[in-house]
């Protein structure tokens, strides 16, 4: 199944869209946190991504989480909301992985 934004991309093209997603802070023991090397920009990222249709934020959270690193968290906590910018995503929810 296509994805909602590939689908919206192919009908507007590269015309901005206002995109919510959200970002996914994994600690370890010491407090260290989980960095991706991304594929799509070919620089280090926190885990995270856009909103598919009918999920929510958290859903969203989870979901990012598992497709980009594998991991499962057990719960997840609000740190924060973004919004406005020039990023990718106009409105982004942090949220901090509780992983045990």
């Amino acid at each position: 199944m296509i994805n909602y934004i590939e689908a919206l991309r192919r009908k507007i093209g590269s015309q901005a869209i206002i995109l919510v997603g959200a970002t996914v802070l994994v600690y370890n023991d010491e407090d260290k946190i989980l960095f991706q090397y991304r594929n799509d920009s070919k620089d280090w990222g926190l885990p995270g991504g856009a909103m598919e249709l009918g999920e929510s934020l958290e859903e969203t959270a989870y979901r990012e989480l598992y497709e980009e690193t594998g991991l499962k968290a057990i719960k997840m906590e609000l740190v924060d909301i973004f919004a406005g910018g020039n990023s990718f995503i106009d409105t982004l929810m942090v949220m901090r992985a509780i992983m045990s």
